[in-house]
This record gives C-alpha cells, structure tokens and sequence, in this order.
C-alpha cells in the first residue's frame, strides 16, 4: 500500500494492489476525506476498469471515496489483453468476494455503492447478498445482464442499425453469424493469433460506438478511443461475461429485488439509451420499492448534463 503527503482533493491519499487469489491482484485507491462517508465506485464493461472521473462525482470533504478496477482490466493484474491470462477466476462470483475483501481490508462496515451500465449489475448482485453492508445506491443506466438484454444489444439493434449491425455480424467467425455473435466473438478473443484478437475487438468496438453515435450530448466513439491494450482487455472480459450471461439465473437480479428492503437508492436513466432501454430500470423500480427512478429525457447510455446533475444530487443524499 502507499499513502502519499500532499495531494489535491481528488487525487488518492492510498492505494494498492490487493491480493484475492488465484493469481490475482486487484488496484484500489481511496481519496477524499479519510474519515467521511464510504463510497465504492464500480465501474462498467465488464473489464471498462482505470478511468478515475468518477471521483469527482462525489464530495471529497464528505466522502471517502473508494475505487477499484475489477480483475483483469485497468490496473489490475495480470491484465487481460494478454492472451496466457487464465479467464476461468474471473466471474460474477470472483467479483463480488473481491468487493467483500476490499470491503474489510479497508476496515469499512458499510458504504455507499455508486455505478453504472454493468456496475449496476455487479452492485444489484453485492447488495442483495451483503445488504447490511449498503447504505445506499446510486445506478446509472441500469442494466441486470439478462439473456434478453444482451441478445438485445447484439441482435436485436439491427432492426435500428441494420448497416452497422451486418458490418459486426460479419466480423463474427462464419458458424456464428446466424446464431450466437457474442459466443462468435469470445472465441476470437481467445485465438492466440494476435492480428485475429486486434480485428474482432476493432470491430466489436465499432459496433458499440454505433450503438452510442447518436449521443452527441455524451461521449460517442469512447469505446474504439481506447488504447490498445485496454481495448483488448475489455472486449475478452466482456464477451467472456456475455457468452455466459454473467453467470447468473435469468432474471435472478428483479426476482431477489425484495432482498434490497430498506436500502434507499436511486436510479438514473437516459430516455434515449439503445444499449440499455428503459424498461429494465422501471421494472426494477417496480419491485424495489425504497428506490426513485429519474429519467433523462435528453440521455442516452453515455450521458449529459441533465445527467449529470442529476447523478451529482442524488449523490448528495447519501452525504450524512
């Protein structure tokens, strides 16, 4: 662990490598104020892992603000761009005992659990089996990784995107085009050749900037804007996550939503969000009861500043 002298507001205070098995050794960093409200930030993908602007979506005078990159991506190791890395330890399951792990290495009791897209899938799962552990929630452009949302995202949207959507069924090996892309391209990601893991995470990434090109208020072509490395690492993880449906029971996340009782949240979705339409966010409104649904009208997956605001007020409520 290092703990650094002067730094300014949002720049870590600690951090660290922490180790939680299997070979893995998971990045954490906290910063804001040492002794303020916990907050754990979990970001998207899966594998979306090493970006920091999350910090500054909190208080740093109020919150102790914690971040990690899930296993295999951002600074975490081994990374998974490299293809020797054993995916088998990275699961659904690996993830939430690497959140409970950190979660008393850094000797907090309870804290405030913020994210978005795939987060809010991670953090679903995290709290229904450690509610006493949460104080709140936050979730923007909710997701619960069902079978019918991914094969929405990577079939159903050519009814929307026809164009694109033939350019990345194209880019599938040939015994997939007409059935499962998502397993296609996990297995292209596990190719040792690496000229044939470059093409299909280019073109998978050039099919979800597709998806978020219309959101000009937000922050289109981020997906094949990333460099090489952590391109790579994110399109294994996620199609590693995808082909097998998060591990989890289809619709498990709405059913168990009575095991969130008692847990104040709030949850944010962009009206014009493709890759995740609202319909998921108002049926898990629906079923827990303790959580407000605001939707942005001027939103799609990546944002705006309607959105924003909206994440920065409702963070604000769980300030004390």
């Amino acid at each position: 662990m290092s703990v650094s002298g002067a730094r300014q507001p949002f720049e870590p205070y600690a951090s660290g490598l922490l180790d939680v098995g299997d070979g893995n050794r998971i990045y954490w960093e906290t910063s804001g104020n040492p002794h303020g409200r916990p907050a754990l930030v979990v970001h998207g993908g899966p594998g979306g892992g090493g970006r920091r602007r999350a910090r500054k979506t909190f208080d740093p005078n109020a919150f102790r603000i914690v971040l990690f990159d899930q296993r295999g991506c951002g600074e975490s190791l081994p990374h998974a761009s490299d293809p020797d890395v054993d995916m088998a330890h990275n699961t659904t399951e690996h993830l939430l005992a690497d959140m409970e792990l950190l979660r008393e290495h850094l000797g907090i009791k309870r804290w405030v659990l913020y994210g978005g897209s795939w987060a809010c899938t991670l953090i679903l799962a995290y709290a229904q089996r450690h509610s006493e552990r949460v104080i709140g929630i936050v979730l923007v452009g909710v997701t619960m990784t069902r079978p019918q949302e991914i094969d929405w995202l990577y079939h159903g949207l050519r009814l929307l995107l026809p164009i694109e959507w033939e350019r990345f069924r194209s880019g599938a090996p040939a015994a997939y085009r007409d059935g499962n892309l998502v397993e296609g391209y996990r297995q292209l990601m596990e190719q040792p050749d690496p000229a044939v893991r470059e093409q299909a995470a280019r073109e998978w990434c050039a099919w979800e900037d597709a998806v978020i090109a219309h959101e000009t208020l937000g922050a289109p072509g981020q997906y094949s804007a990333e460099p090489d490395a952590a391109r790579l690492a994110f399109v294994r993880i996620c199609t590693h996550y995808f082909a097998h449906a998060a591990w989890l029971d289809d619709g498990r996340l709405l059913r168990d939503a009575h095991r969130l009782a008692g847990i104040p949240g709030v949850l944010i979705h962009g009206r014009l969000d493709l890759s995740a339409p609202l319909l998921t966010a108002w049926e898990l409104a629906r079923a827990w009861p303790e959580a407000e649904l605001r939707i942005i009208d001027d939103s799609g997956h990546t944002g705006s500043p309607a959105m924003a605001a909206s994440i920065y007020d409702a963070v604000a409520r769980f300030t004390n």
